[in-house]
């Protein structure tokens, strides 16, 4: 064919309509079906190359022209759509067929995480101490210096801040060094109401970090105040405590210690959980693990927080998880509990 045509020659439109014919049946793919578009429809092609010649016919040859050429189109177009839709559905067969799915086959099961061992004995903790009636407290873990020392009786030059002075954000500011301003924030909000009986349970800060201390650890502190509360109803209370956490055959003892917001004050000792008491690598042959500290709560401590020492006293305790933690499942570095080694972590349920 040639670019420019002055008359309408009817083979011409037989030979391309011929040549449509067999250029489809070896259309195999999409790309043979978009060839043979550009061939046939294309700006380029056969058939819009027909139709560019109409306007150089005679009038009385335009219209029969037109007529056969846009039948020819017709039929192209036809044709094509056909063949979009016949390789549409064979490569869906072709797609189907590669990913068919065996269900005989294993399913992929997708693991399970589980509870930190630090969480797990927080949530005990609060459980047992909810059985025995105390509430449970948050407070803040950015505290001022009157509620972390000196509502709990440790006033500026007292020896104690030397072990807890560690992470300020202002002169007045730092991080909490334990859970106690809790109960201070408590008592303010219940007194003089009596009984009161909370937990408090948190985050706290101080610069130590080797094998069994953390900058940063959790701990528990409990209080009571009421009338007429005595060292038996505290030794009880931690009795009924540590034979809840360590197993029925527990036992307790208290050694004369100091605390500068209790007075008299306590270390808590429990029977060995891994040896039962008789001497072990874990008690260091003594039968006994410390685990926490109490005592009567002094007078300038419910002073502070509202009450009246002369109406009514209280006892008070404190412990710290991650020691607890590392007694019940016999965890010998408290580095475990924080370097997220999942070979480790997985133990826990």
């Amino acid at each position: 064919m040639t670019e420019q045509v002055s008359t309408y020659i009817p083979e011409q439109v037989s030979e391309v309509e011929a040549l449509a014919k067999s250029a489809f049946d070896q259309v195999k793919t999409p790309e043979d079906l978009q060839s043979f578009r550009i061939e046939f429809l294309g700006k380029k092609g056969m058939i819009t190359y027909l139709l560019k010649g109409l306007g150089q016919l005679p009038p009385e040859a335009r219209r029969e022209a037109g007529i056969r050429i846009n039948l020819l189109r017709q039929e192209v177009e036809d044709l094509i759509t056909l063949k979009e839709s016949s390789l549409g559905r064979e490569a869906e067969a072709r797609r189907l067929e590669a990913e068919v799915i065996d269900v005989t086959l294993p399913g992929k099961g997708t693991p399970l995480g589980s509870r930190h061992p630090v969480n797990l004995v927080i949530l005990e903790i609060k459980k047992i101490f909810v059985s025995l009636g105390f509430e449970v407290w948050e407070g803040p873990e950015i505290e001022t210096d009157y509620y972390n020392f000196e509502a709990l009786n440790i006033g500026r030059d007292h020896p104690a801040r030397d072990t807890q002075d560690s992470f300020y954000i202002t002169p007045d500011i730092l991080l909490r060094t334990h859970t106690s301003p809790v109960q201070i924030r408590c008592m303010e909000i219940k007194a003089p109401e009596v009984p009161l009986r909370m937990v408090a349970v948190g985050k706290t800060y101080r610069r130590d970090n080797d094998a069994t201390h953390s900058p940063m650890f959790h701990q528990v502190e409990g209080l009571v105040v009421d009338r007429g509360t005595s060292l038996a109803e505290l030794k009880g209370t931690l009795l009924a405590f540590a034979r809840r956490m360590f197993g029925s055959e527990t036992r307790i003892r208290l050694r004369p210690s100091h605390f500068p917001f209790t007075e008299p004050s306590a270390e808590v000792d429990v029977s060995c959980p891994i040896c039962g008491g008789g001497g072990c690598g874990v008690c260091k042959q003594s039968g006994w693990l410390e685990i926490l500290g109490a005592g009567m709560v002094h007078p300038n401590v419910l002073r502070a927080g509202g009450y009246d020492p002369e109406a009514v006293n209280g006892f008070a305790f404190g412990m710290g998880v991650e020691r607890i933690a590392m007694q019940r499942y016999a965890i010998d570095n408290m580095r475990l509990l924080f370097e997220n080694d999942l070979r480790f972590l997985g133990q826990f349920r």
